[in-house]
């Protein structure tokens, strides 16, 4: 029952994500303002793919401050590592067609920008299904602090996910509109 939840809330995650992606201009500003005031801080970002809101305006401003990575799948089943990222670094297709470095070092962030399906006002996120940012967060957050930062347009907000245990929440959520704290379950 589970699996076609997910699946169906996938699903019409994906239609609103794609509607608001032709719809919206220039969306990183909100996550530029929230950057700018952890700047130093080691961050990891995403290169989008099809319709996910783009962070790499925001991540390029943050790059001239600190470290800025991007994740790279190593496996199945385990946790993402993070390649040292700078504007107009030399990227390369990964796993799943995500751009990754080509080459560098490995950082581990104190900030994770998290692509998304949907979220919801609690910190839930909904993915693609792999697992891979919920094993990730859980394998940094239990070796010190990290900032789990979902990206996402407003119109991916969803209520009653259909969330896991093994599920890691978002500490908190920018949109192309607003900062959004997360609010106790």
């Amino acid at each position: 029952m589970a699996a076609v939840t997910k699946a169906q809330a996938r699903a019409d995650a994906f239609a609103r994500r794609a509607a608001a992606h032709a719809m919206t201009k220039a969306p990183a500003g909100k996550l530029s303002e929230f950057l700018a005031g952890h700047r130093g801080v080691p961050l990891a970002g995403y290169a989008a793919m099809r319709s996910e809101i783009d962070p790499l305006p925001a991540i390029a401003e943050a790059a001239a401050h600190g470290p800025v990575a991007m994740p790279v799948v190593m496996a199945k089943d385990q946790p993402l590592q993070f390649r040292a990222w700078t504007p107009g670094c030399a990227m390369v297709p990964g796993d799943f067609g995500a751009l990754v470095p080509a080459a560098g070092d490995w950082i581990i962030p104190q900030i994770v920008i998290v692509p998304l399906v949907a979220f919801d006002r609690c910190g839930g996120r909904l993915g693609y299904g792999g697992g891979f940012y919920d094993r990730t967060l859980e394998q940094l957050r239990a070796h010190g602090p990290v900032l789990a930062v979902g990206f996402a347009y407003g119109a991916q907000e969803a209520e009653d996910l259909p969330l896991e245990p093994t599920d890691q929440p978002l500490d908190l959520i920018v949109t192309e509109r607003a900062i959004l704290e997360v609010r106790g379950g």
